[in-house]
Parts: C-alpha cells; structure tokens; sequence
C-alpha cells in the first residue's frame, strides 16, 4: 500500500504530509534532500520524505525561541486543554493513524489499533490533565521568611524518536514537555516519520500555536547530531541505543544542556519453580514477541529454574511457532517484518553468532519460507539456548523476535545472572512467592520490575533504567521534573537582618 492507496483507504481529504514541519509550516528541507521511506512487508516505496540539515534545525529552533515567551506564560490549563483536545483528535483519526503506523514500521495493526493508538491518545490526555496541577513547594526555614519554589519550563528543547514505536513515542515525548510549558523540535527516525508528521499536523487543529512543535525527519547523524550540540537547544531527549546516546551525551557538552536517555536493555524474564507456567508461557511470549522484539524492555533473557525449565520450554516453543507472520495490514497476523532490511540481518547475524558460541537454536532462526513474505524484512520467533550468561547473545541487545534461554538452580543464582549485564531498564519474575517477589523487586538492578506480568506501561508510571540503559524518566510526575527546573524564592516576611559589619 502507497500513502495514495492509505488516503483513500481511511477517507483522507488532504494528503499525508512528508515534509518538514517548521512554524506551523510544512515546508521542505532547504537542502531539497529527500530519502524514501519503505513498507517493511515488501521493501515498496511509501514516500520519499523530506531531511531536514542543520540549516532546517536552525529554523526550527528560531521559530520555536519566538513562540517560548508566550507559550511559557500561557495560563496552564489552557496549555492542557490543546493537549486534550489533540487526544481527542487522534480518537477521531484512529484507524487513520493505525494503519499508517503499520505500514510504516511493520507493527500488526491488531496492536497499531489496540495498543499503539490508544497509548499516544492516553498519554497527551494524562498531561493535558496534568498541566495546571504541577506545583511547587513551601519550604520552612527561619522565621521571619517564607521561602518558595517555582517549576519552570526549561525553553527549547530536542527530542529524537527512535523507529520502534514512534507514534507512541512522540507522544512520551512531546507531552510532559509542552504540559510543562517547554517548545519542542522533535526528530523522529528518518525510516519512520509518517505518523510524528501526522500529529504535527493534528497539533495545529487542536489549536496549537505556530513554532511550539517543530518535526524535523533527518539522518542522525545530521540533524540529530546537530540538535544535541545546538547552542539554543536547553534539554535533549533521546531514545535509542546506548552507543549513540553516549554520542548525544557529548554533543551537549557545548552548552551543558540537560540530557535525558533512554536506551538499550538486556531484560531477564525469571521463571521459578512455583510459577504459574500456563500465565508465564503466554507472558513470556508477549515479552519477546510483540512488535517483533524490538523493544527495549523485551525479556530477551527468558531464565528458567531448572526444574521446570523442559516443561516450561514444551510449551513454549510449540507456541513460538504458531505465531502467525504475516501483512501487519492484515487484521490476523500476529507478527509482522522487522523494521528495515538491514536490522533483519543484524538480528540474523547473532543466530550466526549463538551458533558459533556453542548455542542451540531451539526454534526459528530465519525467514519465513512463505513466499508470499520472502520480499520483506520477517524474520521467525527464534529460540536459543545459551551456553552461558556471559555469551553475546546473553549480554548483547539483539532488538528482535530472538530470546536467549538460560537456567538456574536457585534465586542467589538467579539474581547474580540477572545483574550480570551492563544494562538496567526493565526485568520481570514468575513466583508464587510474595517473599522472593519483593526480595528480586528491591535487588534488580533495573528501573522498572514486573511481577507475575511483563511490559506494562502506563502514562502516570515512571519508565526508565540504570547503568548503560540511560537516565532520566518518561512518564508521570517525574517526567514533568524532567522537563523543568526549580527556582527557590526567599522573602523577608518580618525577619531582622543583622549587618555584615559593625558601624
């Protein structure tokens, strides 16, 4: 499907939009430079979308430093209601923004429609609710003055939106910092830019004035490099893979801006003796599976005590492999492509890696052999037992539908193998045990832990990890601290103040 076939599909009257958004504009890149955009599911042309330069970075911070005062000193309710009316919007252009988001990352539109969506439309309604109840504090200190703080917003500040999940991820990052009262120039990933575009777009009917929101589709290299050295730019926010959010650490060095990252992870899925296997199996599956793995939260370490290890893996792989691969357009397929040609053969690379340490593929490990697949990016639900915790594949993100088994004997083992990584995002456990539950909950080293579930998220609860897995926080109250900082006004009520020096 073409975006011409996609506008008459889901009733559009305009076209989909793939240039940049600057102003309030959809202008094109000064450079004229242009990169096509592919559907997954057969490596076709979708559109060849505008890339933005330094040139275009340096417009959209312009515009978006001209908006700041008065976006800043807007009362925060009115801030709010524009975020809630564009959630609004976004219900109203559901099926619209579904299918786009498949077509342009691969994701089954069973999860684009029921998930993905939702998610973007839950979180801009959270912080528009959000907006006006985000206070400070009255601090008491010696008598005589009442000492206060302010939050702030921060100014201008870069986003860059990696292209696993980018509808909801613009969302995760344009909210708090617009709730907050912040001006955004947001990069979503240069083979992923349709739907960032689109909520531009329904950003400007929802009322939101020009140069607030800024959507500048580039390389990273290019303008997401520039946007984390840009002198004007206050904060950067980045989701992607460690390498590069150590580069983003050092860009913004110039001007010492704030930087928030949220980056790789290496999650351990642990799966005790006393586990309910029937809810772990199921759960385990939707912690590699969904959106092919490509998550960083993915339990892409499924540990499995050792006694119930082969009865665990007797039902798993049977039910790795009737996962149904398939058109993300079509409403029964359960798991569609990889997002790009060249991540599909990175995640190949590592099942040639796994059997080169002495792995065992117990399932999968290649393209489907369906034909009708054989031109897109698919790979099939991959099973491989490691040799050890310290292997590649062990310790390594793959970002695909490829789970690492291991096992263990009891939980001092289990948690030692857990932390044994550079990483600290998400790990998830299966017990029966409310002892052991909150003895893992408290020593993982992770900044999210799941309990007899896996891969919940939610607009008011924290996300984010420790170590090579990045700083900061999405999501609830924390991430309004993110977008804001604090002042701390003293007054002298009645206090005497004594002179420095004797007269």
């Amino acid at each position: 499907m073409h975006l011409a076939d996609l506008q008459a599909a889901v009733g559009l009257r305009t076209p989909i939009r793939h240039q940049l958004f600057i102003d309030g504009q959809f202008v094109d890149a000064a450079s004229g430079q242009t990169l096509p955009t592919l559907n997954p599911h057969d490596n076709s042309v979708i559109a060849q979308v505008a890339m933005a330069g330094r040139d275009d970075v340096d417009r959209a911070v312009a515009a978006a430093q001209r908006a700041f005062p008065a976006w800043s000193r807007r009362a925060a309710a009115d801030r709010g209601r524009i975020l809630l009316r564009l959630a609004e919007l976004i219900e109203m252009h559901a099926d619209e923004l579904a299918t786009l988001e498949s077509l342009d990352t691969g994701h089954p539109l069973r999860d684009s429609r029921h998930l993905d969506v939702p998610r973007t439309a839950a979180c801009f309604r959270y912080f528009g609710g959000m907006a006006d109840k985000f206070q400070g504090e009255t601090i008491p200190v010696e008598a005589g003055f009442l000492n206060y703080t302010l939050r702030e917003p921060l100014g201008v500040v870069g986003q860059v939106v990696p292209w696993n999940f980018p509808l909801m991820f613009t969302a995760w990052k344009m909210a708090p910092a617009l709730a907050a009262g912040n001006c955004v120039v947001l990069k979503p990933a240069e083979i992923t830019p349709l739907s960032a575009l689109r909520i531009a777009e329904l950003m400007a009917e929802a009322g939101m004035p020009d140069g607030v929101v800024n959507v500048l589709p580039g390389l990273g290299g290019v303008a997401g490099q520039y946007i984390a050295e840009h002198p004007a730019i206050a904060k950067v926010a980045f989701t992607g893979s460690t390498a590069i959010g150590r580069r983003i650490v050092q860009a913004s060095a110039g001007n010492l801006k704030k930087v928030q990252l949220e980056l790789g992870g290496k999650g351990a899925n642990i799966v005790f003796e006393d586990a309910d296997l029937d809810a772990a199996v199921n759960g385990s599956a939707w912690a590699i599976f969904h959106n092919q793995g490509q998550a960083c939260i993915a339990g892409s370490r499924l540990m499995l005590h050792e006694r119930i290890a082969d009865a665990f893996l007797d039902r798993f792989i049977p039910l790795a492999r009737s996962v149904r691969l398939g058109n993300p357009l079509d409403a029964s397929t359960e798991m569609g492509p990889l997002t790009s040609a060249q991540h599909r053969d990175r995640v190949l690379g590592y099942v040639e890696e796994a059997r080169a340490q002495g792995g065992e593929v117990l399932s999968g490990g290649r393209p489907p052999v369906d034909a009708a697949l054989s031109a897109g990016c698919y790979i099939e639900p991959t099973i491989v037992h490691a040799r050890s915790e310290r292997d590649r594949i062990a310790q390594e993100e793959v970002f695909g539908p490829f789970v690492t088994v291991l096992t263990f004997r009891d939980d001092d083992q289990a948690l030692a193998m857990a932390n044994a990584t550079e990483y600290g995002l998400g790990s998830g456990l299966w017990t029966a045990r409310l002892q052991r539950a909150h003895r893992f909950a408290r020593e993982l080293h992770a900044g999210m832990v799941w309990i007899n579930s896996y891969k919940r998220v939610n607009p008011g609860s924290p996300f984010g990890g420790t170590g090579a897995s990045g700083y900061g926080r999405e999501m609830g109250f924390e991430a309004m601290r993110e977008y804001t900082q604090v002042k701390s006004v003293w007054v002298n009520v009645d206090a005497q103040v004594p002179p420095w020096y004797a007269r």
